[in-house]
């Protein structure tokens, strides 16, 4: 018997916990499609403060959470939430912290300010969604990570996490898009970045902490690539030639048809058969 595959998403938004956009939209109906042409699903986002839960009927999974994690010297609560999408027939977690994700904005400032602290939550996410499916005993084929706060989670699992049974044999793409590009993260994102296994050379990327090098690490750690967007940055397009990287290239988003969600699982087949 074919052993069923599983694709872990890591989204930064998702339809309907925040307003409708071309994130939104494939954090909402791309997990669905995939999980209705065969494959195991697990769909991960964070809480931020913008999202109602009593009306999204969000309650904490206590089995989950309660480990803290240490970023820039303190101690973080990871506290994991879980909903439902009934109509979707899927449940999406949440990664939340009083700290990074219960202020109402989601990355900028009312005054149109990129938070100054979006590195740290940054890093709070990716570890936080490995820890979690790690104590779900949930092993995944692919990680398709969406969205640019999801941008640390190949690093970590390349390099930090690579020894886990969970991870071993894991993939990872990487949805590229045109967001955030220029601007800058702390200075000291390095050393807040750093954990065993993770080198200093492994994030010489990010020697200019900014959107676009961490957008060039996270393509530096993958195993495939998909152009979320029609035009990308020329600098993405030729570091991900450089690498050899599988790329899909862009494909109108389209959630009645279907037709992306379709190509979308094709390319996840072609990195598991790249591999075999």
């Amino acid at each position: 018997m074919k052993e069923t595959k599983r694709v872990l998403f890591v989204n930064s938004e998702i339809l309907p916990y925040l307003p409708e956009t071309k994130h939104s939209a494939i954090g909402r109906y791309l997990p669905q499609g995939i999980q209705e042409r065969g494959k195991e699903i697990r769909s991960f986002m964070p809480r931020y403060g913008c999202i109602n839960e009593r009306r999204n009927q969000l309650h904490e999974v206590i089995r989950l959470s309660g480990m803290n994690m240490v970023i820039n010297d303190i101690d973080r609560p990871l506290i994991i939430k879980v909903a439902s999408i009934s109509a979707a027939r899927m449940q999406v977690y949440f990664i939340d912290n009083d700290d990074y994700f219960h202020r109402k904005q989601i990355f900028e400032s009312e005054e149109g300010k990129f938070f100054e602290d979006n590195d740290e939550r940054a890093i709070f996410f990716a570890r936080g969604i490995l820890e979690t499916v790690k104590k779900l005993r949930w092993k995944p084929d692919i990680i398709h990570c969406n969205g640019w706060i999801s941008h640390l989670v190949p690093l970590f699992l390349k390099k930090a996490y690579k020894n886990d049974p969970i991870f071993t044999d894991a993939k990872v793409i990487v949805s590229l898009y045109d967001e955030y590009l220029n601007e800058t993260f702390d200075s000291e994102m390095i050393n807040k970045i750093s954990m065993p296994g993770i080198k200093p050379k492994d994030m010489e990327m990010l020697k200019e902490p900014n959107g676009i090098n961490l957008a060039k690490l996270a393509l530096q750690f993958s195993d495939g690539v998909i152009k979320g967007n029609e035009s990308i940055h020329p600098e993405l397009d030729e570091f991900a030639k450089s690498l050899g990287l599988p790329v899909l290239e862009y494909i109108e988003q389209n959630n009645q048809s279907g037709e992306y969600i379709d190509k979308y699982n094709e390319f996840y087949d072609k990195i598991l058969d790249d591999v075999r």
